[in-house]
């Protein structure tokens, strides 16, 4: 429950802080954030609303941990589809991406699968 509750407290530093740059400055997001791999478009923004629901559901989930972990599973499978979909090719390709939310994405993708409390979800 305590490393629930940490990746929880993650969540909301990271993918709040993350989500009102993208939402609010997406300029300053495509510099900080995305390190000038993109162009600050609306998508910058759509990003940045899917991120702020992950940090408010966090937020919720800091007090109810177990209702609120099927984002944590949201979180796997879009951090892991990006890796592999965007980053990798960008890699391969020698591309522009931005390497700093790759590093920190392949963490959360080997972390979440010993995190998510998979034998609360069949109860």
């Amino acid at each position: 429950m305590i490393a629930l509750k940490i990746v929880y407290i993650a969540n909301i530093i990271v993918a709040g802080w993350i989500s009102i740059t993208s939402v609010f400055s997406p300029k300053t997001s495509v510099i900080t954030v995305f390190q000038n791999a993109y162009q600050p478009t609306e998508v910058i923004r759509l990003v940045g609303c899917l991120w702020l629901a992950i940090a408010v559901l966090s937020a919720l989930g800091f007090w109810r941990p177990i209702s609120f972990s099927p984002i944590l599973l949201v979180q796997l499978i879009y951090k892991g589809t990006w890796l592999i979909v965007v980053a990798l090719p960008a890699i391969r390709n020698n591309q522009a991406y931005p390497s700093g939310m790759a590093m920190f994405f392949l963490i959360w993708v080997l972390v979440l699968p010993f995190i998510i409390p998979w034998a609360e979800w069949t109860k």
